[in-house]
Parts: structure tokens; sequence; C-alpha cells
């Protein structure tokens, strides 16, 4: 699965994903982004690549604006198509991007439970699939809302998480068929990102809460 991330929406952010026109929260950054938390998405409009902030956890449209009971923060890759809060996003072409510097995993431990920073090799950002969603409220206006593909995880991954899972990571070639293109081109970008092109290490405890933020989160410990 993925709990929780690392974004930011500064100017180099804009350029690697093509940005066109961004509506996001202009150089915002978050070193510990967590559920029901607005997050930066890109999805294609049609007028280019809009960057707006949507909130992680996705609300189907018949659920009136307001979130469900059950998590929504991930969707299997293998149901997207078929489970009902979904399935409508994917058929209507719904899709969109999270822009990211990284994930966070936990590790069963003696006495406990470690986190992991896992990362594109060499920190360049990369994307996490998603699709969105608009709802309209009772007052006429509407919640956007988003939420990340998860896929099979590869080894390294696996052997951080044991439930065997990763969110769906994308180069920026995957990402613009995950974007523009067609259904069948779109599936096809959701592989399993390599093992090999991927780092990862242990970090504080202190991600452990959604309170703390920063830069000094991604540091090695021991």
């Amino acid at each position: 699965m993925c709990g929780r991330f690392v974004s930011k929406t500064d100017a180099a952010m804009e350029r690697a994903f093509n940005v066109t026109r961004g509506n996001w929260r202009p150089d915002w950054a978050s070193f510990n982004v967590a559920p029901s938390q607005d997050v930066p998405i890109v999805r294609q409009s049609e007028n280019g690549r809009e960057g707006v902030m949507m909130r992680w956890g996705l609300v189907p449209e018949w659920a009136k604006g307001e979130p469900t009971r059950y998590s929504t923060i991930n969707a299997r890759v293998e149901t997207i198509e078929t489970a009902a809060t979904y399935r409508g996003p994917w058929r209507r072409g719904q899709r969109c991007v999270i822009p990211a510097l990284g994930f966070y995993e936990w590790r069963m431990v003696a006495g406990g439970k470690q986190p992991y920073f896992i990362r594109v090799a060499g920190g360049e950002p990369f994307a996490l699939a998603g699709l969105w969603e608009s709802s309209g409220k009772a007052d006429g206006t509407a919640l956007e809302s988003c939420t990340i593909i998860t896929v099979p995880a590869n080894p390294m991954v696996a052997q951080i998480h044991d439930k065997g899972r990763m969110p769906a990571m994308l180069d920026m070639d995957a990402c613009e068929r995950w974007l523009t293109g067609t259904p069948a081109d779109a599936r096809e970008a959701l592989a399993t990102y390599p093992a090999d092109g991927m780092d990862a290490w242990p970090v504080s405890t202190r991600v452990n809460s959604p309170r703390n933020d920063g830069p000094e989160l991604l540091e090695r410990v021991a």
C-alpha cells in the first residue's frame, strides 16, 4: 500500500511534469503527507496539464461530498475497472498523477515497526499513478479527491512491507501514457517499478505521526 509520501510543488516540479496551469499551492512541500490531507495532483485538461490540490482519499461521486467509512487512499490495480468506488473514474478517464520524491513503508522488527524511506535511485522526482473524482455536496459545491493505485511489490519493497504491495510508480514516459493514452496504454503503464532502480533506508519513527514534518525525516538512522 502507500500510506505516507513526500511531495512538493516548486518550479522545478512544474517543469518536470510539464504543468501548464498551476492551480496548486505555490512552493508547497510536505515530507510526511498523510491521508485526508490535500495533495498536489496533475491531470490532463483541454488546455494542457493542470496542477491542482485535492483531498487524498477518494470520495465517490455518489457520496455527496462526504468521505466514506472505508479507506479509499489506495486502489488495487486488479480491481480499478470493477470496484464500485473506482470504476466510474476509470471509465471516464479521470486519471491523474501525484508528483513525489519518495514514500514510506514500515517493516516489522523486534519491538515494533521500523519506517523506511523509499525513492527512485538518485532522488529524481517520479509520479504516483492515481484516479480522481468530483463529488457534489448539498450546498452545490464539489469536493475533488484522489486515490493512489497500488501494484504487486518488487522484491526490495516486499522485504520491507509484508503486505506485498507498493504504489504504481511512473517515470515521465509512463506518466504520459497514463495521462493521455488509451485505456490499454494506461493499463500497460501500471507495471511494478524495478527494484534495481530504487533506494531505501531506515528513518526515524518520528514519521509515524503526521504532526511531524521537515527534511530531517528523510535522514538515515542506524
